[in-house]
C-alpha cells in the first residue's frame, strides 16, 4: 500500500507529476526534492494542446491565473519549412482529415496545388493571427479548442511551483548524495545535508540523470539512433523588438538538421537541431549565427541521446519525462509526454487502491513505451520524407530512416491517398497525433500516392468558395498582441 509519494526533480516534470498526483489523491503526502544539481533547462517551450486543457480541465486553473501569472502567447501549430512546398501550416484542428458534406473526397484529395486556408485556424495563421472574433466582437476562447502555448519555462516552473505549495505539496532543497537500495527498489534518498527520506512510491524526474530508474536501477536504454540522426542543439534568441507575436512555432530545414523558432511576447527563442556525425559544434553555430544574425549572447550547445529506458516503472520507481526518454522537439510533444505519463500513473495507482499489481506496472510500461515509440515513429516520418535541400544529413535521412511502425501509415497513404478510413487499424491507441497529424505531413510534404482525385468543375468551385470564406473569417480575428492586450483589461471575458 503506497502512504506517502517522493518526487525528484522540481522541473515541469517534478512538478506536472505533484499536481497531477495532487489530483487524484487529495490527502496523500507528496514531497518533491529540489537539487541545485538538476536545475531548470531553460529554453522556450511549445505546447500541443494537451497542456493547457491540463491546466485548465484537470487542475481546475482560472485563465486569469494562468495568464497572469504564466505569461504564454498562443500557438495553433506549426509552420512547416519542409519539403517542395514553400510552406505548410501543421494545425490541432482537422484541416486534413475531414470531410465536407458538399464534396465526395476529404480535404487532403483537394490539395494538389496548394495547402493555404484548408480551415479557419490555418488561415488564421497565414494571416499571423490567434483568436477568433465572436459575434460580440471580442475574442472567442469559448470556440477556439484548439489552442496551444508558447511558454518560458522559467516562468513555467515559477508558477506550477506556487501552484504545487498551495494544494500542500511539500519541498525539500537538497542534493541527493546516495540512493538507498531495498527490497522494494529504492527505499531512501540520502541527502548532503545528512537527511534520510524515505517513501513508498518513487517518481523520477532528474532529467536526462535519470538518477533512479537510470543511474540506481540500471534499467536498459533503448535507443533510437535507427529513426533519428540529431544528437546536439544550438540554443539562443533575442529579446523581441517590433517583430510580429507570430501564433506559431516554426521548423525551418538546416544543413544538417531543423532550426525552431518560438514566440514569447519579450523573447524570440531560436534553437538548432543537428546530427554530429554530419556536421561540426562549431560549423553548427555558425549557421545557426548566419540564420540568425540578431542572436544576443553565446548560444549554447545541448548534447543529447533520443530513446527511452526499457521499463518506466520498476518496483517502486516510475521515470516520467526526460528521465523515462527524449525525443527532439520537432512536434513540441515534451510537456503532453509527461502530463499523459502523470495522468496514466494516477489512473493505475487508483485503479489499483494504491496497491499496485505486477500487471498494473506492465500495462503503463506498455502504455507509457508506446507514447514514445510513436513519437519517434512520427518524427522519423518528418525526415524520411523531407526532400527540401540536399545534403549528405538528408540524403541519408531519405535513405537509411527506420520508420517503425509508421511504415504501414506510409504504405496505406501511398496507395490509397490522404483517406482516414483505416485509422483503427493503423494507428496506435491512444494515438497522440491521430490521423490528421499523420496526414498534415504527408499531404504536407508532397509525398505521391496512386490515387489522386481529378476534381470535377463543380467540386473545384466549391473548394476554392470554402478556402476564401476561411481567409475572410481569418482577416476578422485577432493577433497575439491583440489577445494580450484585451485580456489584460479589466473585466476581459473568457467565456
Amino acid at each position: 500500500m503506497i502512504k506517502n509519494i517522493l518526487i525528484l526533480g522540481a522541473g515541469s516534470a517534478g512538478l506536472i507529476a505533484a499536481l497531477s498526483l495532487r489530483r487524484f489523491f487529495p490527502q496523500m503526502p507528496i514531497r518533491v526534492v529540489r537539487s541545485k544539481d538538476i536545475g531548470v533547462i531553460g529554453v522556450g517551450e511549445g505546447t500541443t494542446f494537451t497542456f493547457p486543457q491540463f491546466l485548465f480541465n484537470d487542475l481546475k486553473l482560472s485563465p486569469e491565473e494562468v495568464y497572469a501569472h504564466a505569461q504564454p502567447t498562443w500557438k495553433l501549430g506549426i509552420r512547416f519549412l519542409w519539403g517542395p512546398r514553400a510552406e505548410f501550416f501543421y494545425t490541432f484542428s482537422k484541416q486534413f482529415n475531414f470531410r465536407r458534406l458538399d464534396l465526395p473526397k476529404p480535404n487532403g484529395f483537394y490539395c494538389d496545388e496548394g495547402v493555404e486556408n484548408l480551415d479557419v485556424v490555418s488561415a488564421m495563421m497565414r494571416q499571423h493571427r490567434a483568436l477568433p472574433r465572436g459575434k460580440n466582437g471580442l475574442p472567442d476562447f469559448a470556440q477556439h479548442q484548439f489552442l496551444a502555448f508558447h511558454i518560458e519555462n522559467e516562468r513555467l516552473v515559477e508558477f506550477l511551483e506556487g501552484c504545487a505549495r498551495t494544494r500542500g505539496i511539500e519541498f525539500t532543497d537538497g542534493t541527493v548524495r546516495e540512493v538507498e537500495r531495498g527490497a522494494e527498489g529504492v527505499a531512501a534518498l540520502l541527502l548532503e545535508s545528512g537527511e534520510r527520506l524515505g517513501a513508498d512510491l518513487f517518481v523520477d524526474c532528474s532529467g536526462f540523470r535519470s538518477e533512479l530508474l537510470g543511474r540506481t536501477l540500471a534499467e536498459p536504454f533503448r535507443s533510437f539512433d535507427r529513426s533519428l540522426f540529431c544528437d546536439r542543439a544550438v540554443i539562443g534568441g533575442w529579446p523581441r523588438t517590433d517583430e510580429i507575436i507570430e501564433p506559431y512555432t516554426t521548423a525551418e530545414t538546416m544543413e544538417a538538421g531543423w532550426c525552431w523558432r518560438i514566440e514569447h511576447e519579450r523573447w524570440i527563442n531560436r534553437g538548432y537541431v543537428y546530427a554530429s556525425h554530419f556536421l561540426s559544434d562549431d560549423a553548427a553555430l555558425a549557421e545557426f549565427r548566419r540564420k540568425n544574425p540578431k542572436v544576443a549572447g553565446e548560444p549554447r550547445v545541448v548534447k543529447f541521446r533520443t530513446g527511452r529506458y526499457e521499463r518506466l516503472w520498476v518496483n517502486n520507481v516510475v521515470a516520467i519525462g526526460n528521465a523515462s526518454g527524449f525525443v527532439e522537439p520537432l512536434e513540441a510533444t515534451a510537456l503532453g509526454v509527461i502530463v499523459n505519463q502523470s495522468r496514466w500513473l494516477g489512473q493505475c495507482l487508483r485503479e489499483n487502491s494504491l496497491a499496485p499489481t505486477p500487471g498494473m506496472r506492465a500495462i503503463y510500461n506498455r502504455v507509457a513505451g508506446d507514447s514514445w515509440e510513436e513519437t519517434r515513429d512520427f518524427i522519423a516520418l518528418h525526415y524520411a520524407f523531407n526532400t527540401r535541400i540536399e545534403t549528405p544529413f538528408w540524403r541519408t535521412c531519405q535513405a537509411e530512416t527506420d520508420l517503425g511502425k509508421a511504415r504501414g501509415i506510409v504504405e496505406f497513404y501511398q496507395e490509397n491517398g490522404p483517406t482516414s478510413v483505416a485509422e483503427p487499424l493503423l494507428l496506435r491507441h491512444p494515438s497522440a497525433f491521430g490521423m490528421e497529424g499523420y496526414l498534415a505531413m504527408l499531404v504536407g510534404m508532397r509525398v505521391p500516392h496512386q490515387k489522386p482525385h481529378q476534381a470535377a468543375v463543380t467540386e473545384r468551385e466549391i473548394w476554392r468558395n470554402h478556402t476564401q470564406l476561411c481567409k475572410t473569417v481569418a482577416k476578422s480575428a485577432f493577433t497575439v498582441r491583440e489577445g494580450l492586450d484585451y485580456i489584460r483589461q479589466p473585466g476581459a471575458r473568457w467565456s
